[in-house]
């Protein structure tokens, strides 16, 4: 009998960022799936990591340490996965202190803006209380608009309170992708982008910016994600064989629900060099 294919997910969200189970909840809902290598990659904290580790090893799923830094390059939004890092190197921590501030200070202004340009009351303090002791994300503003019935569904509220030119948007600059890569590399981890193509860019910007990716030293991108088609898979390979990317794969799972599940994953297309080759 042949064996068993490997499982891997390389993208996952706890209740250290914006996801809705804690740490070892992730791990225990990952064995559950059938997961054989799970990377925990909270936006810009790597507080659920010691607690997915201790359940890892309870589970008998393998983990690799992760990281989503927030980064922008020429005023474009791009996410950047660092996989295998130290959780313990000095620079790092120090870079996602400065974010961590920069996302607490993001939220206070989001609460005023909705409260001046829309008149909904008590919205940071909603979404600080549904963070509890996690980071505040737009992910709780648009749970707690959900909740007060203001609406419908996380499309609907991003789409309306959420994004540019919205009441509830406030704009951050965040590090540039450079700072965000040497803090992977210098903490022994690779630099992966994250989902390339929900950035909505056109083919030469997207060639622009895995040209810098590869440039400040960034080696890896998403190509299959929780959310592809079969067409959005073989339209990322193509960048990646392009770029000489090593390709990873990612859910990008925050909740339990009928559409992203950890390890449900499409097939990684031929002719690519899977990033986690290096230490399995």
């Amino acid at each position: 009998m042949p064996d068993k294919p490997l499982i891997v997910d390389l993208h996952c969200h706890s209740t250290a960022s914006d996801g809705t189970l804690p740490p070892a909840g992730v791990l225990k809902r990952a064995a559950e799936q059938g997961v054989d290598v799970l990377a925990l990659t909270d936006h810009d904290s790597t507080a659920g990591l010691d607690e997915a580790q201790r359940q890892a090893v309870e589970s008998g799923v393998q983990l690799i340490p992760g990281i989503e830094i927030s980064t922008t390059w020429q005023g474009k939004l791009l996410h950047i996965i660092g996989l295998n890092i130290d959780p313990d190197s000095k620079p790092l921590q120090k870079g996602l202190g400065a974010l961590q501030d920069m996302r607490d200070q993001r939220a206070h202004d989001m609460g005023l803006s909705l409260k001046k340009k829309a008149g909904i009351e008590g919205a940071e303090e909603a979404a600080r209380e549904l963070a509890g002791t996690g980071m505040v994300t737009r992910t709780h503003f648009a749970r707690f608009l959900i909740n007060a019935g203001i609406a419908k569904d996380m499309k609907q509220v991003f789409k309306r309170y959420l994004v540019s030119g919205k009441p509830g948007y406030s704009r951050v600059d965040w590090v540039d992708v450079s700072e965000a890569i040497e803090w992977i590399n210098g903490s022994g981890g690779c630099a992966v982008l994250a989902h390339p193509l929900r950035y909505r860019l056109t083919a030469n910007w997207l060639n622009r910016v895995l040209t810098a990716f590869c440039e400040q030293g960034g080696i890896g991108m998403e190509v299959v994600c929780g959310n592809h088609t079969v067409d959005d898979t073989a339209r990322a390979a193509v960048f990646a064989r392009k770029h000489g990317l090593q390709a990873s794969v990612g859910s990008d799972f925050h909740d339990p629900g009928p559409w992203i599940e950890l390890g449900r994953l499409g097939r990684m297309p031929d002719g690519l060099q899977p990033v986690w080759q290096q230490w399995l």
